[in-house]
């Protein structure tokens, strides 16, 4: 099958493109290296993909409507895995604007381009930041989503209604895939695992958001690739779902177990919870499990251990 991935050069997105790599497909990945966090980190992603005849590799924006077009009539994607976006919470809040235009505008530049080459199927990565602050826990598909807290929530809602309206008039086959605070290997290092390693490695302090009580579905990253490609080989017509661990941990346990794993003791600055982080999510993954056989099987003392190996491996 020859597959289109966006953001196929960032965290999910290079290892997913060596999955499918592996197991024979043809694969296709557009990424505009922005500055968002170091380019050489995102290349790098790419090495042993670039040294494959199966890879493809368009370096542009997919905001960009005349090269997506181009891209779709060269290469003729039987399935597009959109996984491209501006990722972050807390500076979506800094610059809502940018956020709407790429995650929503390049959404849709890319949802046109499908409907116009004929590819009718989609998996859209989707977040959990979408269910907010909802007091129902685990989040289920099912749940409303009505009250987003934060413009890269609001953008990631938008997404899945344009979505279900292009499904709605011209019969695209699109999956929203919810996914639940990914980390592993490659995680980018503004993200919390990554931020609290670095810095504990270091003996400097790490920031520390509330009293440590605030509990997130932190998710492996080869568990997310498994789901991501259940989904990819079952029939679906509209579909969200939720890929998550299903189980939560707290920020103190986070922090706790990297300390663990590198052998140090995390000094903590104490900070004020900050506009736009929700309090808890947690994945009721029942439906991935049901309709397309997800079994995610990696617990987070397990994962933070994985991570932290390749951290050192990797920066000393």
């Amino acid at each position: 099958m020859r597959v289109l991935v966006t953001g196929g050069a960032g965290f999910i997105g290079s290892h997913l493109v060596e999955r499918l790599l592996k197991e024979g497909h043809e694969v296709i990945c557009i990424d505009n290296f922005d500055d968002f966090y170091d380019p050489r980190l995102k290349r790098s992603n790419l090495q042993a993909s670039l040294r494959r005849e199966q890879f493809r590799l368009c370096e542009g924006d997919f905001r960009d409507a005349e090269l997506l077009d181009q891209l779709f009539r060269d290469t003729q994607p039987e399935l597009v895995v959109h996984l491209g976006a501006r990722a972050g919470v807390r500076p979506s809040i800094e610059d809502p604007l940018l956020y709407y235009d790429i995650n929503v505008n390049g959404s849709l530049s890319l949802l046109q381009a499908m409907r116009s080459h004929g590819v009718e199927r989609a998996l859209i990565a989707s977040s959990s930041s979408v269910y907010g602050n909802n007091e129902k826990v685990p989040f289920a598909e099912t749940d409303p989503v009505d009250h987003p807290i934060s413009p890269y929530a609001a953008t990631k809602k938008a997404v899945e209604l344009l979505s279900h309206t292009w499904h709605h008039l011209w019969g695209l086959k699109i999956a929203q895939l919810r996914f639940f605070t990914v980390y592993g290997p490659r995680q980018r290092p503004e993200m919390a695992i990554h931020k609290f390693t670095r810095l504990i490695d270091q003996d400097l302090p790490i920031p520390f958001y509330g009293d440590g009580s605030s509990r997130r579905d932190y998710t492996y990253i080869d568990d997310i690739i498994d789901g991501i490609i259940c989904v990819m080989q079952k029939d679906f017509s509209f579909d969200i779902v939720n890929l998550g661990e299903s189980e939560t941990n707290s920020l103190a346990t986070l922090v706790d177990l990297i300390g663990q794993a590198l052998g140090k003791k995390p000094e903590l600055e104490m900070l004020p919870l900050q506009p736009g982080d929700v309090t808890t999510t947690f994945a009721d993954i029942s439906h991935a499990r049901q309709q397309y056989g997800y079994n995610p099987t990696t617990p987070l003392a397990d994962g933070i251990r994985k991570f932290t190996a390749w951290y050192l491996e990797n920066t000393n």
